[in-house]
């Protein structure tokens, strides 16, 4: 991906819409296909402010590099985020995605530059 005049939040969205349904990827592993590996809070705040951007970006496919839901509390409940997740088969436990491993979505991997 190229940035262009496009802003970090835009490219990190850009990102984002293509995570399949039933994946799950971390702020780190998005900061780090940017080309901005120590960028991983502000990939987080690009998703507490997705919102705004559109409806159609997925944010609640982005967790933190072990699994945890750490960005439920912004979103309209804080079960919102479990509940859409729940919604893809992802199961939940505790606020920690079960089997991330084999749920995790790299764009390094997955998406052509």
């Amino acid at each position: 991906m190229k940035a262009g005049t496009s802003s970090f939040f835009e490219r990190v969205y850009e990102v984002v819409i293509h995570i399949p349904q039933g994946k799950v990827t971390s702020y780190g592993a998005i900061a780090r296909y940017l080309g901005s590996g120590g960028s991983s809070r502000m990939v987080g705040w690009a998703m507490n402010s997705s919102h705004n951007f559109s409806s159609k970006i997925p944010a609640h496919r982005v967790i933190n590099r072990n699994g945890l839901l750490t960005g439920k509390h912004h979103f309209s409940t804080p079960t919102l985020m479990q509940e859409l997740l729940e919604n893809e088969g992802i199961a939940v436990v505790d606020d920690q995605v079960q089997n991330f491993e084999q749920l995790f979505w790299d764009p390094a991997k997955e998406l052509n530059e």
